[in-house]
């Protein structure tokens, strides 16, 4: 019995258009809540589906932008309060 790997599939359009739109959602809410970690994984998804010659360019490229965003904005937090961990309320 001779067993064959199954065959590879490729990316589809659908799979880069859930990038795009997964890498602006994310970068979005990484504005306001853990963007220690939300603005990373929206950098690393805009770039994969840009990458992949998605239809939805444009909201990839917000994703990137908003994740490099949700970076600046945590340097800058770090910079300020010498910590991390910030507040919406004062």
């Amino acid at each position: 019995m001779r067993f064959t790997a199954p065959p590879r599939q490729k990316t589809g359009r659908r799979d880069t258009e859930g990038m795009a739109v997964a890498s602006f959602v994310l970068g979005l809410v990484g504005l306001l809540v853990m963007n220690i970690v939300l603005g990373p994984i929206a950098i690393v998804l805009a770039v994969i589906a840009l990458r992949r010659d998605t239809p939805r360019r444009f909201r990839a490229l917000l994703g990137l932008g908003l994740g490099i965003a949700d970076v600046l904005v945590l340097v800058v937090l770090m910079a300020v309060n010498g910590g991390a961990a910030w507040t919406v309320v004062g």
